[in-house]
């Protein structure tokens, strides 16, 4: 009897957890993955930049476990609405929650409301063509836009501010934004960054990017760089990235300015106070900041008295994402994420073991590493899941309700009509096509009429 797997979202690491399952020797699996979107594949989908795209081509991988004969992709069927946690618990031998992290966290400051302050995050997905995102408009007609945040979104949205516009034309960006994007009066694109250099988030290749945008000026204020005692001695202990990066920004403080139509600036060691405007953002106020270290050895930004106002039309904030709790389903509000002991469910406060549940990716260990990253990780949650089955914790049997067609029939009392993985093969043959016809990776479809029109022209084979 195959043991019988659910899989609650579609991202890199639900891929990778599927993949290891079918890798198993001697383990015979049926893996079952839902999905609240038409299309699979999470933020390699919606958050790889439209400029990255051989980051994208890591789909050819899950490509490869779909094709497995016992995997199936329900797509558009959304958990708490569809499907409950019962009943996943119910017709399935082991649950894994693959949901990531769906909020961007606040800045929690005066203004951070008004019309034209975004979340980063959702900037990256109306430009990637992200259902939910479609329909947000973006005013790019200001001069200024500020970017608070010192890790990998950040540069990301302010390539895509800075990038030149014929550039932008032949990547796979969203069409409602390219119209935006092509009509963009903005200059300067200002990144806050809360501490100094030496404690930025980004990673090389993202901030060397930056500096080699065509007829884009970097700048980066001299006395940004001037580092206090305890840097200078994190940095010397630093990794080989960290090094490199300060490396490049010193490069870039010493790079003359070339008279670009536009440029970057990367400040350090300041923090958003207030985001001002009357009916929409006009300019930011910023607080200077300098480093201490704490009681516990921590190095920590404290604000001065010092105090500067940046007019601005546009502000993103880049400063992480944040779990959302599922129905029914245990959730740590500290940590935003599923309680867990090595990706195996737990209680959230007695830490009891839930065998049978298991979490993998950033709703069980926060939004940290790249994609490569999840592939480690569900490997750790199914190791956890192939000890509860070698334990016999996961209360197997060969009920009615165990059986495949079980679900199709329970999806369809609930008036789900689900995407198949052939459906999105369609889909994704489709916006290819298109895309060739002006030289671009794919056009995508970005309503779920679209995708459910072209769907059901055909169904892919082979």
């Amino acid at each position: 009897m195959p043991l019988r797997v659910a899989i609650v979202g579609s991202g890199p690491s639900g891929f990778y957890a599927a993949e290891r399952l079918q890798q198993t020797e001697g383990l015979e699996v049926g893996i079952d993955m839902f999905e609240r979107l038409p299309n699979p594949y999470g933020l390699v989908r919606s958050g790889v930049a439209p400029d990255h795209q051989k980051i994208k081509s890591v789909t050819k991988q899950y490509e490869a476990v779909a094709a497995h004969e016992n995997f199936r992709f329900f797509g558009g069927v959304e958990f708490g609405k569809h499907l409950s946690r019962a009943d996943l618990t119910g017709h399935y031998d082991a649950v894994i929650y693959a949901v990531g992290t769906a909020t961007a966290n606040p800045l929690g400051i005066p203004g951070e409301d008004l019309v034209g302050s975004h979340a980063a995050t959702e900037f990256v997905a109306w430009y990637n063509g992200h259902l939910d995102h479609t329909t947000h408009i973006y005013d790019l007609t200001c001069k200024r836009a500020v970017v608070v945040g010192n890790g990998n979104v950040a540069a990301d949205v302010t390539r895509m501010l800075a990038r030149p516009l014929e550039q932008l034309a032949k990547t796979d960006m969203a069409d409602h934004a390219l119209v935006y994007m092509l009509a963009s009066q903005i200059e300067e694109v200002v990144i806050l960054g809360r501490r100094g250099p030496a404690q930025a988030a980004f990673t090389p290749p993202e901030l060397k990017e930056l500096g080699e945008l065509e007829g884009v000026d970097i700048v980066v204020p001299p006395e940004d760089m001037e580092l206090d005692a305890v840097s200078e001695a994190q940095l010397e202990e630093a990794s080989k990235p960290q090094q490199r990066m300060m490396e490049m920004l010193r490069e870039y403080a010493a790079r003359p300015l070339t008279g670009a139509k536009r440029r970057i600036v990367l400040r350090f060691l300041v923090s958003p106070l207030e985001v001002h405007g009357e009916d929409r953002v006009e300019s930011v106020t910023i607080a200077r900041n300098k480093l201490e270290v704490d009681g516990a050895g921590t190095l920590r930004a404290v604000q001065t008295d010092e105090r500067e106002t940046l007019e601005a039309g546009l502000v993103l904030r880049a400063v992480g994402y944040r779990g959302k709790p599922l129905p029914d389903v245990p959730f740590d509000d500290r940590t935003a994420t599923i309680p867990n002991e090595q990706g195996r469910l737990v209680e959230t406060e007695s830490r009891a073991p839930l065998p049978g549940e298991y979490v993998v990716g950033w709703i069980k260990r926060g939004p940290s590493g790249v994609i490569g990253t999840n592939r480690a990780d569900s490997r750790e949650t199914v190791a956890q899941l192939l000890e509860d089955l070698d334990a016999g914790l996961l209360g197997r049997d060969d009920s009615p309700g165990r059986e495949p067609s079980a679900v199709e029939r329970l999806l369809a009392e609930r008036a789900a009509e689900p995407f198949t993985f052939e459906h999105w093969q369609t889909i994704d043959e489709h916006e290819i096509k298109a895309g060739a016809l002006t030289d671009r990776p794919r056009v995508k479809l970005t309503s779920e009429k679209a995708m459910r029109d072209v769907a059901s022209s055909g169904t892919r084979r082979g």
